[in-house]
């Protein structure tokens, strides 16, 4: 069941990002949607709606991008309860660093390994 909520979360996600970029003007682009995403993530997390989803959707909620700003406004939360006003700078790059570091050897690995094609 697991499973499903993940699939049915994600896709509703996803599903969500495509409307917009199909529905609104051209100049509405994926970078438009990835950033849109990260904030709204972030600020549903900050105002508590975003732990429900995740609960639900588990890794649907968590790996998109909303997933991501949730990560963040978590981690900057904590880290002001435990740093005071400093941590809300340090503290979701601090809770992402996982993820960023990946996603920087990832990329990596693949121009390395990988010719682009026009």
């Amino acid at each position: 069941m697991s499973f499903l909520m993940a699939f049915l979360v994600g896709g509703s996600l996803c599903l969500i990002g495509q409307l917009v970029m199909d529905l609104t003007k051209p100049g509405t682009t994926p970078g438009h949607i990835l950033v849109g995403y990260i904030t709204i993530g972030a600020f549903l997390s900050a105002v508590g709606l975003y732990q429900p989803l995740v609960d639900v959707g588990g890794a649907g909620a968590t790996v998109p991008l909303s997933g991501f700003g949730h990560s963040l406004a978590q981690g900057a939360m904590k880290a002001v309860t435990e740093k005071g006003w400093l941590g809300a700078f340090t503290g979701g790059i601090t809770a992402t660093a996982g993820g960023i570091t990946a996603a920087i050897v990832f990329g990596y690995l693949a121009a390395i390994l990988f010719d682009p094609k026009d």
